[in-house]
């Protein structure tokens, strides 16, 4: 890949996602939450590809790999008014047959055109599923770069007055006190919560906290405690001395992941 390929996929995206601009406000509010997430995650993957040994063809590629990342994003609010994956499409697999179908990285050697498919198609997944050495790579890196800036998109809508928040981001579950005795258990079992189990607000944001133990990097782990990330997480969560005993496993992992090189 050149550095002109790269030049001509960057505009190919942004035509395409203005494509999806709209004069309804609500709309064009989420549409613009997935154009900045797209490039805080090129960001998040370049500063933790630069520091993982790649090599500069491969740190191109990871790039690449983010910015189409979430492109089925755009079609799947644009039909579905969402972008819960359980109440419209697989974003993942919808945004590789866009690539695929709209045959936008022709211009690329055929076995980047694969990896950059195949990474965008399962980036989503729970869990990595058995694939070739060289996607789960791309997999470990578009994750982490992924997650970290998820979290800043959380922390800013539970930050933002009602009125302002882009609705498609809403899990649309009870926002009380309560929280699920299993989801705390995963994090002190230092295991990654499942969406399957989400019953209210409060359970979504415990795994968000659970996410730290699918960090592959321990550049990514740095990004997340440089911007404090789980601190604000946590501080939107009871005070119970469960949710404290669990936030501190977190950060015990985080201190002991930065620790070790």
């Amino acid at each position: 890949m050149t550095e002109t390929d790269l030049i001509y996929l960057r505009n190919w995206f942004t035509d395409y996602t203005k494509s999806f601009y709209s004069s309804n406000e609500e709309d064009l509010k989420n549409i613009t939450l997935k154009i900045v997430h797209t490039h805080n995650v090129c960001e998040n993957i370049l500063r933790i590809a630069k520091v993982s040994s790649l090599n500069s063809n491969q740190i191109k590629v990871a790039e690449t790999v983010a910015l189409f990342h979430d492109v089925g994003r755009f079609s799947q609010y644009a039909k579905y008014k969402t972008f819960r994956d359980a109440d419209s499409i697989n974003h993942g697999l919808l945004g590789s047959r866009i690539l695929i179908e709209g045959k936008v990285l022709r211009n690329l050697p055929e076995k980047e055109q694969q990896l950059i498919t195949e990474t965008v198609r399962f980036h989503n997944a729970f869990a990595i599923p058995r694939i070739s050495d060289d996607v789960i790579l791309f997999l470990k890196l578009i994750r982490d770069a992924d997650k970290v800036d998820i979290y800043r998109v959380f922390i800013e809508y539970y930050a933002s007055p009602k009125e302002d928040r882009a609705s498609a981001t809403a899990f649309g579950v009870p926002d009380g006190p309560e929280y699920s005795k299993v989801m705390l258990a995963c994090i002190m079992s230092r295991k990654v919560a499942s969406y399957s189990n989400i019953k209210t607000e409060n359970d979504f944001k415990l795994m968000k906290l659970s996410w730290v133990f699918d960090m592959h990097f321990r550049e990514s782990i740095r990004l997340l405690h440089e911007k404090n990330y789980v601190r604000m997480i946590a501080d939107e969560l009871p005070r119970t001395k469960e949710i404290l005993e669990a936030v501190e496993v977190v950060n015990r992992y985080i201190s002991e992941r930065l620790q070790n090189a």
